[in-house]
């Protein structure tokens, strides 16, 4: 039996992800070898970017892509939000793990919820989703870029150079961290960005071995709530990382869905939602609501703000 080969990126959070799907692959076949391999992502390497102009744009996924596709190794383990909606030729999702909690978390010194934040706290997030509603809701905080893995991130709360830090709960569960946690904010109130909690194991399209061997590991349920979650960013901007929240629940054979778009200028909000049993379907229908209820000139109006041509809607 051929071992299995996992690429994935090298910080902690991703390295338990691996072996989250090793360990559940080696319980499946107990004799097969299971190898991890670290890569180091364009991502990893400009440790200085924007990290909102790097999510979901395939700079944390491009490399390890390429090094599926050459066949240097069978599988790859990504934070599903990170992988651009546009599909890379060649490539398959072969399984989506059950998800993990979805929601975003403050972590805060003195155990501070958002309203008990001081006038004016530092809030590190580079996430223009999770500033924008939280603006909506404490217009008054200093929202600060923040970078670097999860106890890099804390460690600047500590420090005391930020008040808190929002960050994806999943993280912080997966990495014994959830102690850190000073409030947890429920889907209705803060939408987490489409696909958030969840893993994707991906595939060459032309292995059926390694897709065969995958196969049980997919979770039904989370693979059709995260397909009408990403179905909204793909109609709304084609994978371009946008303060555009999702989340979608899978009731037996039907799919609920609430998505919503925020300004960054002022924490405006619009929301929309839907339910239905085809999951693609669901989340352009509800993209098209967004767009009604003026969607369309909120993304504009961030476009002409970066210096960038509005990408077409589709």
């Amino acid at each position: 039996m051929p071992a299995l080969r996992i690429g994935t990126r090298a910080s902690d959070l991703a390295l338990w992800q691996a072996q989250h799907v090793a360990a559940r692959l080696s319980a499946l076949e107990p004799g097969r070898a299971i190898d991890l391999v670290p890569i180091t992502t364009t991502g990893d390497e400009l440790a200085d970017a924007p990290l909102e102009r790097m999510e979901g744009t395939g700079f944390f996924t491009s490399t390890i892509e390429a090094r599926l596709l050459a066949g240097e190794i069978d599988l790859a383990v990504h934070s599903y939000k990170d992988l651009p909606v546009a599909a890379t030729a060649g490539l398959a999702v072969g399984a989506v793990l059950e998800r993990a909690p979805v929601e975003d978390v403050l972590c805060a010194r003195e155990g501070w919820t958002l309203e008990r934040l001081p006038r004016g706290a530092r809030v590190g997030t580079s996430s223009p989703r999770r500033s924008a509603q939280l603006k909506g809701l404490r217009p008054d905080l200093d929202f600060r870029p923040l970078r670097g893995n999860l106890p890099t991130r804390l460690a600047r709360v500590e420090r005391g150079e930020l008040e808190a830090i929002v960050l994806a709960r999943a993280g912080l569960v997966r990495l014994g961290l959830e102690g850190r946690i000073s409030e947890i904010f429920p889907v209705e109130r803060v939408l987490p960005a489409p696909a958030q909690g969840a893993l994707a194991v991906q595939v060459r399209a032309c292995d059926r071995v390694a897709a065969a061997a995958v196969a049980p590991l997919d979770h039904e349920d989370t693979r059709r709530a995260v397909e009408s979650e990403r179905a909204v960013l793909h109609a709304l901007r084609g994978g371009c990382s946008v303060p555009v929240g999702a989340h979608a629940r899978a009731c037996g054979a039907r799919v609920e869905l609430e998505a919503g778009v925020f300004d960054p200028a002022d924490g405006g909000a619009i929301r929309a939602r839907d339910s239905g049993s085809e999951p693609l379907e669901l989340g352009r229908r509800v993209s098209e609501r967004l767009l009604a209820l003026g969607a369309d000139r909120v993304l504009a109006a961030i476009d002409r703000t970066a210096g960038h041509a509005a990408p077409r809607v589709r």
